[in-house]
Formats: structure tokens, C-alpha cells, sequence
């Protein structure tokens, strides 16, 4: 992808913005506007000088938000102009980079919206090594992973992340900062470690069936033959995998997983959405704050399926993606003959405390994580069950109580 298009993608997503705040203060404007106006319109007597008002009024205004818009329009133009003749550095942004960073996140915000318009700012379903994505082809695996194990280990963030998200807090817990579970893995282990790239804005049904062919993909041109695969999700990234073992379930590299973790997954879903949810609905309401709804509710239909845990297209396709608190979600049964382990957080010590119970890791609960809700039960083992307390949802990312727990489970000891 060319650093050109890049910023052009870029540019298109600021005017984007630009434009989108612009009819939301519009819209807000004639809602408001239109209130004085149709009280004055009740009395006869003022009709008659209030209609000429009004009209001259939305006149004015309708020119003025017009005259905006299309400056917005000339300018986001002039600027994707003026890029077709500037030299770009074929260059990605460097990993870790804030960019990079940003970028990750509108995919989490907007990631269906800019796959739809063809934005290259879209994160694609891709392998990554060293901050490059790596072509699944049998030399080019070869050469990129020249110790190449039978055991291999397959990390996937959560929301607005990328790969690099695994490395988060290194420097505060190793004196190496480049430590993560995936290298300590390698190194204590023997496994390959490899990290998945994505568009956390896609549905995670969407996203399921395209690990699923990546997984297939990296399985039949691995340079040795693969005999354990071990799946590491964080939040969302849980939600994926599961997904893909569903609509995998025919395909090879599903016969081969041993081990799923899910770190901090919500599988029952996570408060914040259905806040939002809760939010956009009584917004709705109220003809002036029906834009701010319309606005919040533009989130992207990956963080919507967090909602209640979506994991299949039937959860979501048909239903009205704001309706209040609709749920049609049903439980994806577990990969037969694979362990599964849930490892969870709460901000307090003690898992009972008020607050933990009320928010657990700050954004997802612990009876979310663990798939034990009043009305949806999933049937995780309570042996592969470990709580970690005064912990974060980031800090699950990269911590090393986190990573001695997920070794003693691989080397077969008791927690």
C-alpha cells in the first residue's frame, strides 16, 4: 500500500469528520430553531410576521451550512490534490508509532464504514512479524521464521489494537522492553509465536470466517507440520477466535488446536456498549438530541457486537443494529477436544467487592468473562478458571503473574 493512498485515506476521513460534525450542528441548529417558531405559529395574531421570519431565517441558514459544507469539500479535494504531486516515502508507519495507534483505533470506531468505502486506512485480516505484514507463502514463512516449531502459538488483540498492543506495559515488568507473552513463550516453551492483524470494526462474525481461512492458510504453508496450535485472545480478539473454531469447524487447522485462552473476553458482553446502547435510545427521543443519537450511534458493528457477545452473522443480520437492548445471541458451543482457559480482572483485590462486581477490569465484568450470567451460561471449565484482582483489562495484555499462569496451564501443572 502506497503512503500516498494513505494519506489520502486519511484526508478523506478528516473531511469526513468535518463534514459529519458540520450536519450535526445543523441538525441540532433547526431543531432548536424550529421550536420559537412553531410555538409562534399557534397564535394568529403573530402568524403572519413570523412566517416571513422563518423563512428568511432557514434561508439564511441553509445557505451558511451550504457555503460550509462545500468549503469543506474544495478543501478535503485541494488537499488529495496536492498529494498527486508531492514525492510520499513508500514507507508503513512504524509499529508502535502513534499513527499506527491512530489508525488502530478509527478501525475500532469505523473499521466497517472505511472497508465499505474502500479507505485504505482499513486494516486487513493479515499475519504480522516485526512490524510488517508477512505474505503466507511456504519460502516466505521460511524465511521470516527460520526456527519454525511444530508448536505455534497465534496471539489476537481486542478493540482498536493491533499486534503491537501484546508488548503494552514491557518496559514497567521486564528490563528487555520487547518482552510478551508470545516471545517468553518461545523462549521457555519452544513455540512459534504468531500475531494476526485485523479491522476490529467488522463484525466478529465477519472477522471469524476470515482467521478461520488465514489459520487454514498459515497451517498448509507452515515449513514443518504443525501438531499443537494454541489460540491467545485479548477482549474482542476472544470473541474471534471463537467465532472462527465455529465457522472453521470443517477446516484442518481447527484438528489441530489444543489450547484457547481468553483474556478478558466478554462473552456475555461488556456494560459500556449496552450503556451506549441505552444512551442512543434516549437520545432518540428528543427531536433536539436526536443528532447527538445519530452520531452515537454511527459506532462501528464490531463494537455493537459486544453488546451482548455476538459471534454469529445470525446474531446480528435482520435486527436493527440500536433497537434497546435486543438480544439474539445464542451460545457457540466449545471446540471439542481443546482445553479452554478464562483468565479474568477486577480493579479491586477482592472479586466480591462492590466495585469489582460493578465494573470488573473497568470494561468488562468478571461474570461476563467467565461466561456465568442469570439468563446465559457457557460451559467453561471452573478448573481453567483464574482471577487475577487489582488488575486492569489492559494489564492482561502483558503481565507476568498473567504469563506464569498460562505456562503452568501449557505445562500441565495445577494453578
Amino acid at each position: 500500500m502506497r503512503q500516498e493512498s494513505r494519506l489520502n485515506g486519511a484526508i478523506d476521513v478528516a473531511t469526513a469528520l468535518l463534514g459529519g460534525g458540520l450536519a450535526t450542528i445543523e441538525r441540532v441548529h433547526t431543531a432548536i430553531a424550529r421550536k420559537p417558531f412553531s410555538a409562534l405559529r399557534l397564535a394568529p395574531a403573530v402568524r403572519k410576521v413570523s412566517e416571513p421570519v422563518r423563512v428568511v431565517h432557514d434561508g439564511i441558514t441553509s445557505c451558511v451550512y451550504a457555503g460550509i459544507g462545500s468549503a469543506i469539500a474544495v478543501a478535503g479535494g485541494a488537499a488529495r490534490l496536492a498529494t498527486a504531486f508531492a514525492d510520499w516515502k513508500d514507507t508503513e508507519p512504524e509499529a508502535g508509532s502513534l499513527s499506527e495507534l491512530a489508525v488502530a483505533a478509527l478501525n475500532g470506531v469505523a473499521g466497517d464504514r472505511l472497508e465499505h468505502e474502500g479507505n485504505p486506512l482499513a486494516n486487513q485480516m493479515t499475519l504480522r512479524h516485526g512490524g510488517r505484514t508477512v505474505p503466507v507463502e511456504r519460502e516466505t514463512l521460511a524465511a521470516t521464521f527460520p526456527s519454525a516449531s511444530r508448536r505455534v502459538a497465534v496471539f489476537i488483540h481486542g478493540l482498536a489494537c493491533n499486534e503491537t498492543a501484546w508488548k503494552l506495559h514491557a518496559k514497567r515488568h521486564y528490563q528487555n522492553g520487547d518482552t510478551s507473552y508470545g516471545s517468553r513463550l518461545e523462549r521457555d516453551l519452544g513455540y512459534t509465536a504468531l500475531y494476526v492483524r485485523y479491522n476490529t470494526g467488522l463484525h466478529i462474525s465477519e472477522n471469524g470466517r476470515r482467521l478461520a481461512r488465514l489459520l487454514e492458510r498459515i497451517i498448509v504453508a507452515w515449513p514443518v507440520p504443525v501438531e499443537e496450535l494454541v489460540l491467545v485472545g485479548h477482549s474482542m480478539g476472544g470473541l474471534v477466535i471463537r467465532s472462527a473454531t465455529h465457522y472453521g469447524a470443517q477446516l484442518d487447522w481447527v484438528r489441530r488446536v489444543r489450547h484457547l485462552f481468553f483474556l478478558g473476553s466478554p462473552h456475555l458482553g461488556a456494560p459500556l456498549e449496552k450503556a451506549a446502547n441505552v444512551t442512543g435510545w434516549l437520545l432518540g427521543l428528543c427531536d433536539i438530541t436526536q443528532p447527538f443519537a445519530a452520531l452515537l450511534n454511527r459506532r462501528s458493528g464490531g463494537i455493537k457486537d459486544l453488546r451482548f457477545g455476538s459471534l454469529r452473522d445470525e446474531d446480528w443480520q435482520g435486527l436493527a443494529p440500536d433497537a434497546l437492548l435486543v438480544n439474539r445471541t445464542v451460545n457457540v458451543p466449545l471446540l471439542e477436544g481443546a482445553a479452554h482457559y478464562v483468565i479474568t480482572a477486577t480493579v479491586t483485590r477482592d472479586r466480591r467487592h462492590p466495585l469489582g462486581v460493578a465494573v470488573g477490569d473497568l470494561l468488562v465484568r468478571e461474570s461476563s468473562a467467565v461466561g456465568r450470567g442469570r439468563l446465559r451460561r457457557i460451559r467453561f471449565p471452573l478448573d481453567n478458571a483464574r482471577h487475577f484482582g487489582a488488575m486492569n483489562h489492559l494489564e492482561l495484555l502483558n503481565h507476568p503473574d498473567v504469563y506464569d499462569q498460562v505456562r503452568q496451564w501449557l505445562e500441565g501443572r495445577l494453578p
